[in-house]
This record gives C-alpha cells, structure tokens and sequence, in this order.
C-alpha cells in the first residue's frame, strides 16, 4: 500500500474522505476518521464569509483532534482576498488547506467560484499561488475532468498547480456538465498522474475496496478520495485499508455494527449540534444507513416525523432488532 506523503505531512494511509457540504461535517469526520480514513475533509467554506466573520463560517471551521489529520477546504474567486484569509486562519489546527475547484452547484458556478474557475485558467492560477505564498502548511486543489466535455483541462489546471507550488491534487473523473451522473472518467486521472510529478488523488465512484484498488491499478494514482461511497458507510475506509493491504475483503458490518454506529453518530451530533438539529440532519443520514434493507421505506416515512432523540433511538432499535 501506497504511503502518501502531502508537503510535510505524511498520512496513516491513502484513502482519503472526500469534501462533501452537507455531509461531511464534525460528528461524520470523526466516524470517519475512527473507521479508518486516512485523512478526512471538511466541507466546503468560503472564504468571503470567513472574511466577514460569520458565525456560522466559524463553527464550520472547527476541528477535533480525534479527527486529524484534517484538510480545510476553501472556496471563493478573488485572489488577494483569498490570501488575507489564509493568512487570517493559518493558525487553526487543520493539517492541510485544500482549495475547491470542482463544486458543480449552480449558485456557486453562477458567482465564478467551484468548477467555473476552469474556464478561467489564469485567474485559477492566482488563487493558488496566494494560496501557496500566505499559508504554512501544506497546499491541495480539488478539480474535475473539466468544465464541460467541450473543455477538458484537467492536465493543464494540474500542471499549473504544480507550478504554483501547490503539494498535491485530487482530480473528480467527471466534468460539471456531468455533476454526479454517468460513470466517472478514470482515464483523465490516469493523464494527470502521468504529466505532474507532485501526489493525485483519484476521486469518483469508489464505492468498495475492489473498486478503490482498480483506480489505482489503472491510473497509478497516489492516494484514494471516497466520497458518496462513504454516506451510510463509514466502514468502507476499513474495508478499503485491509483489501489494499492484504487481498482480503472484510465482512460487511453486521446490523448490531450498524445500530451500533448509527446511535454513535445520533449522539455526536447531539454533542456538537443540538438535539434539533441532530434530529433533522439524521435524517438522511438514517436513510443511508438502512438503504435495501427490509422495510427501510417504512422506516424512512417515519424518520421524518421524528422531533426528538427517544423517538430517534426507538425508531434505530425497531428497524435494526437486537
């Protein structure tokens, strides 16, 4: 198994949880990390609300000990803006900032920011350079395929990274046009690892170790990102780390593992958020949990009506049994 070393920064393995907003927040990172995950990543923040000092911004921005090695990632458009926040936050103690080039929302593409900075290659380039030049650990950039089919640019954004300084960077195998549909083009992955010498990492419809091990195998790519692979199944990061290591493929969790995490993850959430908004941010989570499982439909109405912790709990020991 590939050891990755970003900058400085050497990870306990090269399987990676990808950033995804909405998701991949404390309570899930930690999961996350415990299962596993060589280092996990944050969702996405911007960088202009950091400078405005929004107190959502800032409670998005903490990070645990228990979950590092953390990557902080960024979004935004203007350079020099972008460099007096990093500056602003290099103190924090996530291990790695990560820069995204590659959301396909529309009001993020729409403000020139995410995945509509590849169609702007230079500008794309100044951000990463005041990126490299204001922070003190170590620079990662996250991009697709391209912007559309029209305009795959991967190979170039990579290579101008590189020439930024920047340590490593993780490439989507899809283009925005394509969002999360289709399959994922890993053949693009394999383009980039060939034309940069500083670590990829491939990302794109990891779903098991098999999976995780044909990406590297066709791309040669340095580290594994996992990100939809991961929602409702953090054990793919344990499950991915051992078949790398040994050829061998885990059992799945069994349902006792799964009620087991499942009221682990309610109870961090509790901790960090809230019991509200614990019970209203479970809900998908639950959803993946219990996906094709006997009556998860059933259970998935009544999730929904669910307003407090004992309701939740009682609803995880009914669809999961003793």
């Amino acid at each position: 198994m590939k050891k990755l070393k970003i900058g400085t920064l050497e990870l306990k393995n090269n399987v990676i949880l990808a950033p995804m907003a909405g998701v991949t927040d404390l309570p899930f990172r930690i999961l996350c990390s415990e299962m596993g995950a060589g280092m996990v990543c944050m969702e996405m923040v911007s960088a202009k609300a950091i400078s405005y000092n929004n107190k959502n911004t800032v409670e998005l921005l903490r990070v645990e000990e228990s979950e590092r090695p953390a990557s902080l990632q960024l979004f935004g458009s203007e350079p020099e803006l972008i460099g007096e926040v990093v500056k602003s936050i290099d103190g924090r103690n996530y291990d790695v900032l990560d820069f995204n080039m590659g959301c396909p929302v529309p009001k993020v593409v729409n403000n020139g920011e995410g995945s509509a900075l590849m169609k702007n290659p230079d500008l794309a380039f100044r951000i990463m350079e005041q990126l490299v030049k204001n922070s003190t650990k170590p620079v990662t950039v996250k991009f697709r395929k391209g912007f559309d089919h029209d305009h795959v640019n991967a190979v170039e954004i990579a290579k101008a990274a590189e020439a930024a300084g920047v340590n490593a960077v993780a490439v989507h195998g899809r283009t925005r046009t394509d969002y999360y549909s289709g399959q994922a083009d890993w053949d693009i992955i394999r383009q980039v690892k060939e034309a940069v010498s500083i670590p990829v990492i491939g990302n794109g419809d990891v779903t098991d170790a098999k999976k995780a091990k044909a990406l590297v195998d066709q791309t040669g790519c340095d580290g594994i990102m996992i990100g939809r692979g991961a929602e409702g199944n953090p054990w793919i990061f344990k499950q991915v780390v051992h078949y790398l290591e040994t050829g061998e493929e885990l059992d799945p969790p069994t349902p006792a593992e799964k009620k087991a995490l499942a009221i682990r993850h309610a109870a961090l959430m509790r901790k960090y958020k809230g019991e509200y908004v614990a019970i209203q941010e479970m809900r998908k989570h639950l959803a993946w949990y219990t996906a094709g499982m006997p009556n998860s439909s059933k259970f998935r109405g009544r999730i929904n009506s669910m307003t407090t912790m004992e309701e939740l709990l009682e609803g995880v020991e009914e669809i999961f049994g003793e």
